[in-house]
């Protein structure tokens, strides 16, 4: 039996990087959770402790910076392929880069040019895949957390001895979507992509009367695909945020859907791909991420 060194990466996670851009008194905030990964020819730093071929993760956290500096950071997906680009073409022991990228929400306060109050705890999130003179592009968002008080219903399950579940035919449907999706083709506007996917998702889970939170899911991932070309593939995550409705009765009193209690745990967890049948096979670009 051989022992042998099997795919590895390194990197430095979760560089917290916060811009200004000043035009005049009007001031812009960027607010960025940043992450890099390098791939390539590292074999003799962990079977020598040759570190000959390490670009230090230091570094990488430096050049996220420095890049911050030297050019806009714009929208998030270009700021993430100049920097993996960078890395792979500068360093000649790395073949492949994935940077990912979180962007964190702040508003500015009505009637003043550099105030801002934080957002919700939504983000915009891209990861950019850097492989030679080949570079991918998945985006997306997580945290974004709805909530609609009628048009679900859950009912026709399995029972079993024990099922305790009481089936229902109006309920409340919430949860904290998570969403990543592919693109193909180039020349894409990053930022108007982004805005119209995320109105189709909520515009969707709003108006689709739903049986289960697995429809609800099917149906936001291809309203997306029917409606936005550049996308191939979409992967979601969706815990059910559930919601009881309380027991009144030792009260006197009748609930009819009127006050719940909301339970934080533990919750269902529905995941699922939708994807276009004649969609290129992206490799690294997509299968190197987290299923979901």
């Amino acid at each position: 039996m051989a022992i042998v060194l099997g795919p590895n990466q390194y990197g430095k996670a979760e560089n917290r990087l916060v811009t200004v851009t000043r035009d005049g008194d009007v001031h812009t905030i960027k607010d960025l959770t940043v992450s890099t990964s390098l791939r390539g020819d590292l074999a003799d730093t962990h079977l020598t402790g040759d570190n000959a071929a390490v670009l230090a993760t230091d570094t990488q956290k430096n050049t996220v910076y420095a890049f911050a500096k030297e050019a806009p950071v714009g929208e998030i997906e270009d700021f993430a392929l100049r920097l993996g680009r960078h890395f792979v073409s500068s360093q000649e022991a790395i073949t492949g880069a994935r940077v990912l990228i979180d962007e964190h929400s702040w508003n500015r306060i009505e009637e003043n040019n550099h105030s801002f109050v934080a957002g919700s705890n939504e983000k915009r999130t891209t990861a950019v895949t850097v492989e030679g003179d080949q570079a991918w592009v998945v985006s997306g968002l997580k945290d974004l957390v709805v909530l609609k008080s009628t048009g679900s219903e859950f009912h026709g399950y399995p029972r079993d001895k024990y099922t305790t579940l009481k089936e229902v035919t109006d309920r409340i449907l919430a949860t904290s979507v998570t969403a990543r999706w592919r693109y193909q083709g180039s020349g894409i506007d990053w930022a108007k992509s982004f805005a119209e996917i995320r109105g189709i998702l909520l515009r969707t889970f709003a108006a689709k009367h739903s049986l289960s939170l697995q429809q609800t899911l099917y149906a936001m991932g291809e309203a997306v695909l029917e409606e936005r070309s550049e996308v191939a593939e979409v992967r979601l995550s969706m815990p059910n945020k559930h919601h009881f409705v309380v027991d009144l009765s030792p009260f006197g009193l009748e609930n009819n859907n009127e006050v719940f209690y909301a339970a934080d745990r533990p919750y269902g967890l529905i995941e699922g791909t939708v994807l276009r049948d004649d969609a290129e096979d992206p490799g690294q670009a997509w299968y190197s991420l987290p299923a979901f």
